[in-house]
């Protein structure tokens, strides 16, 4: 009798936050009671899960691509239907709610540096609680899910896991998929209480050095805000030791570092881009995660996925939306032999 084998998972399935986004760009971020100019406004794709599909799209990974999440029953819902359908990704698992409107943005960037600041109507976002996702019928290799602290009705306890976003992980896990999380940037003392259950769960954990710092409680930034490239290693190690079980990344403006669970460290500089190149930074990580995720499903080497990452994130910084700025793969990395490396980084050593 000849031996049953399933066939091997392949592509990956984001789930988690779909927005729009509304960029403004504005001559200066105003003190309260003051007024700013809004200079122009673009509309923009918003979210962990919806702007790693877009970035990974445009990028041409040679894999599917799959949404679930939830969006409302309105013109922003269609909005993103359609952008997904027209970047070849697949929505049969992307609900829609009657029960609250799509969720979106007003994303507020300052005209010199792109800094941007974030106004959010959670909208159906906050209602998806990945009922009735089935992982054993998901052909995908990795689920992605982001953003953690963003998706109010996983982000709520679970007497077993901890929380149900750490439940779903798990599900996915037995499965037999690879899981990804990432985080949302935000002031608060929620880190530990909701995104440590879920790394328990979790193989591929890409964080920014803020979401890394309140996870795991060290300093990553020094006073003059030079970055602490020895917390930063500590905090790896501290991701991995609260449970992640492959990976660590940790991205941020000078680069990228990643840690393995053989204890491999990796260390990327990001390029060195003139200032009037940057139209904003709204969507960088996700950018960067993706491409990550891509060399993951990929088999390269963490070197590679690293360089990648940057490489990708530097093309959306081109654009003061999150994922316009992204190119075909190739475009993205020939942005490396256009303008040179940061210093390299050398963990502090």
């Amino acid at each position: 009798m000849k031996n049953i084998t399933s066939a091997p998972r392949v592509g990956l399935l984001a789930g988690g936050n779909y927005i729009v986004d509304q960029v403004k760009m504005i001559d200066v971020y105003p003190q309260p009671e003051q007024l700013a100019n809004i200079t122009s406004q673009s509309p923009g794709t918003g979210g962990g899960a919806y702007n790693v599909l877009i970035g990974l799209a445009k990028s041409g990974a040679p894999f599917p691509l799959s949404a679930v999440g939830l969006v409302g029953n309105d013109s922003f819902g269609e909005q993103i239907k359609a952008d997904c359908i027209a970047h070849g990704i697949d929505i049969s698992l992307l609900g829609t709610t009657d029960k609250a409107p799509t969720s979106y943005t007003d994303v507020m960037t300052e005209k010199n540096g792109g800094r941007r600041t974030f106004f959010h109507a959670p909208g159906a976002n906050a209602l998806w609680k990945g009922a009735g996702l089935d992982f054993t019928k998901v052909k995908a290799r990795i689920f992605h899910l982001g953003y953690l602290l963003l998706l109010q009705s996983l982000d709520q306890p679970d007497a077993t896991f901890g929380t149900k976003a750490a439940r779903l992980l798990a599900s996915a896990q037995a499965a037999g998929l690879k899981t990804s999380v990432d985080v949302v940037s935000e002031d608060s003392n929620r880190f530990s209480r909701i995104v440590n259950p879920a790394l328990k769960h979790v193989d591929y954990c890409i964080l920014n050095e803020i979401e890394a710092g309140k996870t795991t409680g060290f300093k990553i930034r020094l006073s003059d805000g030079s970055l602490d490239t020895t917390a930063l290693r500590h905090a790896a190690g501290a991701l991995l030791q609260q449970g992640v079980r492959d990976l660590v990344v940790i991205h941020f403006a000078e680069g990228a570092f990643g840690r393995t669970r053989r204890g491999d460290d990796v260390w990327q500089s990001s390029l060195k881009l003139p200032t009037s190149y940057i139209a904003g930074t709204a969507g960088a990580g996700d950018a960067f995660c993706g491409a990550v995720l891509l060399g993951l499903h990929e088999g390269w080497d963490l070197g590679r996925c690293l360089q990648t990452g940057v490489c990708v994130a530097a093309g959306s910084l081109s654009d003061a939306t999150c994922t316009a700025g992204i190119k075909k793969l190739k475009t993205s990395l020939a942005l490396a032999s256009k303008y040179a490396y940061r210093p390299d980084l050398q963990g502090g050593e």
